[in-house]
């Protein structure tokens, strides 16, 4: 299940184990938390893992506000974000819910701690920042790196199958998903055979604004959502 935040325009998803019921959050903002649980409710589902695939600058994590409301819920983030977490994957790892599982794929370049994360079937991935719909995250700030998100999405991404379906963490135009295969057809940044010198100037000049809420979000979500005391 595909929910919406409309003031930070974040994709949060809802997963699970249609036989065990067991559930997942990807990338839960706090203001968001009360529909979440509801929505997990009217589905009699549990909810085992808040996980988030990078430390947004957008938006706070959600995953303190479950943990409080929702006994042994644990919270989950790469452990090259340097964040706090009850569990830190690496690349290669499994986060099962039920028998269902997503496979972590290190996708560094937005952030340095950029995860993406892929069905058990490989039929979709939830892209984070790193892969957005005709786009990708920015590289001027986290330790971010254009040359180190190309090089992410051309081996862990565009190496999947061109049907698997791309859900990005955000999208500023009322588009919910797209495929591997569209991406690299027509991704103006990543697609149609850019190079990675290519990449990088497009990326050296983009000149964006600062993000308005990164003074606020990023130490929180390094606190794994916890505000600022």
């Amino acid at each position: 299940m595909q929910l919406f935040d409309a003031e930070s325009s974040t994709y949060t998803y809802l997963l699970w184990d249609k036989d065990t019921k067991d559930a997942i959050l990807v990338d839960p903002v706090d203001t968001q938390v009360d529909r979440d649980i509801d929505e997990a409710t009217k589905l009699n589902l549990s909810l085992v893992y808040g996980v988030n695939t990078h430390a947004h600058a957008d938006h706070i994590t959600g995953t303190h506000l479950l943990k409080q409301k929702i006994s042994g819920l644990k919270s989950v983030i790469a452990e090259s974000s340097g964040a706090k977490a009850d569990l830190h994957v690496v690349a290669g790892d499994r986060i099962f819910f039920g028998s269902r599982f997503l496979s972590v794929r290190s996708t560094p370049g937005h952030t340095k701690g950029c995860t993406s994360y892929v069905a058990d079937d490989e039929s979709f991935v939830l892209t984070g920042d790193t892969l957005l719909i005709g786009g990708c995250g920015r590289t001027d700030f986290q330790g971010g790196s254009a040359s180190t998100l190309f090089d992410s999405v051309q081996s862990q991404l565009f190496s999947l199958p061109p049907t698997t379906i791309v859900y990005p963490a955000h999208d500023y135009k009322g588009r919910t998903s797209s495929t591997i295969e569209k991406e690299l057809d027509s991704n103006p940044r990543l697609g149609k055979g850019k190079t990675k010198k290519e990449f990088i100037e497009i990326m050296s000049n983009l000149n964006l604004a600062y993000p308005k809420k990164i003074d606020v979000a990023v130490p929180a979500n390094m606190r794994c959502g916890v505000p600022d005391p």
